[in-house]
């Protein structure tokens, strides 16, 4: 195993602005407190609340590292006091609360899962944000099942690419929403029965047509604004909509009229401020039910490009474009460094 150096790169957002504020800097390798790990990072993945972050909108909570970046995969190059399920040198991809742009994070110990069989650092590297936040939004709060209809809005992004695939695997006929007929062909070619294109067409007149007018029973949204009375209105007796972000304003005007008459739930969550231990549970879930299907080659994540580290504000550039289909990526170090 490699020496540990006493100071790594790392990504700074400085101010925060625009992607051209993330530069290489140095900073002193961080050490594990008790029950965390130290990873040497090989991947690490870049998601939408990092660029909140470096604009300013999405600060660490306390205690978390101030840098960005929220999940890697590696190798573990030294343990703290109390660690027990892992050893030096494990290939594991991490959930991290912060520090994932740099060459070495901390991770809780219960928020590490083994590298998929048959996966490279890369592929676990794009797992954990999108991983974790769809299972615990679609089938622990969600509780989509096998047999009912689901929709995620933003299919061709890193969440909307993992809701499909998984809800598909899990027997669910899904449907979503995209921009293009690109973004559309790549969500039916992963298990999408139908694909919105919302430029074109009013996502809740197709609802109503693609179900016989009995709507959907689980509904996955990032975008909020109007999309909320618009979700209400294309939910089935009994169905729930799950809000992770909001895009487009988190202050819509609503008519709740629907979730008295059709009995539904309106709930959400956000991953990052929640507990170890809330983490460390959807860690464990993953690995019973979605790890399964990883090492069968099924419900992968989609890589759409990946940069060096250095190359960070060319990834968030790129995450703000929304041109992208799948995740974008950051390669830190070779995987047998």
């Amino acid at each position: 195993m490699t020496q540990i150096p006493q100071t790594m790169k790392f990504v700074d957002h400085g101010a925060g602005g625009a992607p051209e504020a993330l530069r290489l800097a140095e900073a002193p390798v961080p050490s594990p407190a008790a029950d965390e790990v130290l990873i040497r990072v090989v991947c690490a993945g870049v998601n939408r609340p990092d660029v909140s972050q470096r604009q300013g909108n999405y600060p660490p909570p306390p205690g978390a590292s101030p840098y960005i970046g929220l999940e890697v995969a590696g190798e573990i190059a030294a343990l703290g006091s109390g660690v027990s399920r892992w050893r030096v040198g494990d290939r594991v991809c991490a959930l991290v609360n912060g520090g994932g742009y740099a060459e070495y994070v901390v991770a809780p110990q219960g928020q590490v899962l083994p590298v998929p069989a048959g996966l490279s650092m890369e592929q676990a590297a794009a797992i954990p944000e999108n991983y974790f936040t769809v299972w615990t939004n679609v089938f622990e709060r969600g509780r989509l099942t096998a047999g009912e209809r689901f929709l995620v809005h933003g299919g061709s992004s890193g969440i909307g690419l993992t809701a499909i695939q998984l809800a598909s695997a899990r027997g669910a006929t899904v449907y979503t929403t995209v921009g293009n007929a690109d973004k559309a062909a790549a969500c039916t070619r992963l298990g999408a029965a139908e694909a919105i294109n919302y430029r074109e067409q009013d996502f809740v007149d197709e609802i109503a047509r693609l179900t016989e007018r009995r709507g959907v029973d689980v509904i996955l949204d990032m975008v909020g604004g109007d999309y909320v009375s618009r979700n209400l209105r294309s939910l089935a007796i009994d169905g729930r909509l799950v809000q992770i972000a909001f895009l487009q304003g988190n202050k819509p005007q609503i008519d709740l009229t629907p979730l008295m008459v059709r009995r539904l739930t309106f709930t959400g969550s956000t991953l990052r401020p929640r507990s170890s231990a809330d983490k460390a549970a959807i860690a464990d879930a993953l690995h019973r039910e979605v790890w399964p299907l990883l090492e069968q080659g099924r419900a992968l994540p989609v890589i759409h490009q990946t940069y060096p580290l250095a190359q960070a504000a060319a990834a968030h550039a790129l995450m703000e474009s929304s041109t992208h289909i799948g995740k974008i990526m950051l390669k830190v170090a070779d995987a047998g460094d």
